[in-house]
């Protein structure tokens, strides 16, 4: 089996989100002591991270190659930093992201299995 290929292609539109992901971190760090350099840095950080988890999601629904924990940090990641930006106690954060990752790696993993089966 190869690797699926992205609707886009031939345009390289991960390849570009990466790179203007890392020309922003780069330009972010050199002013990351105002709130310009620091907006340009998390924009950096999150396309470069939407170019990776482009890829992952790609691969692991078509059965090429399994990403089922890179996968399931995504909502477990974000709900853990919804609930500590609510000031959720420490207890309720790690417990909902255990329960997420938990849940979202069980759907995943037979998500992965029905496209291999």
């Amino acid at each position: 089996m190869s690797r699926p290929k992205a609707p886009w292609h031939p345009f390289p539109l991960v390849e570009l989100c990466v790179l203007v992901g890392i020309v922003l971190i780069v330009l972010g760090f050199i002013e990351r002591d105002t709130a310009h350099g620091r907006a340009m840095l998390l924009a950096g950080l999150a396309l470069g991270s939407l170019g990776g988890l482009d890829t992952a999601a790609r691969e692991h629904f078509a059965g090429f190659r399994s990403h089922t924990l890179v996968l399931a940090g995504v909502p477990t990641v974000t709900l853990a930093g919804v609930l500590y930006f609510l000031r959720a106690p420490w207890i309720a954060v790690v417990g909902a992201a255990a329960v997420t990752l938990a849940a979202c790696t069980w759907l995943l993993w037979r998500a992965y299995q029905r496209h291999t089966a």
